[in-house]
């Protein structure tokens, strides 16, 4: 080999990359694993009938109106 070729484990942007995927796996792992001993509090007023102000029903529209009787 001649001494321009140089393997991949001696390029420092390979270990960068590397380096960077194993932390934010990392990262990943650890957020799971934190939200999954903490409890989600209850939503207030489930039993209602409005969820975030958005009413949990619809409302019957109104009737169409009857047609206008015009004579030319």
């Amino acid at each position: 080999m001649s001494d321009n070729d140089q393997r991949w484990y001696q390029q420092p942007i390979a270990w960068l990359g590397i380096a960077i995927f194993v932390a934010s796996m990392a990262g990943c792992i650890h957020l799971i694993v934190l939200a999954s001993t903490h409890q989600d509090p209850a939503l207030p007023n489930t039993d209602s009938d409005i969820s975030f102000r958005i009413p949990a029903t619809r409302e019957s529209p109104d009737p169409p109106l009857a047609p206008a009787n015009e004579e030319p």
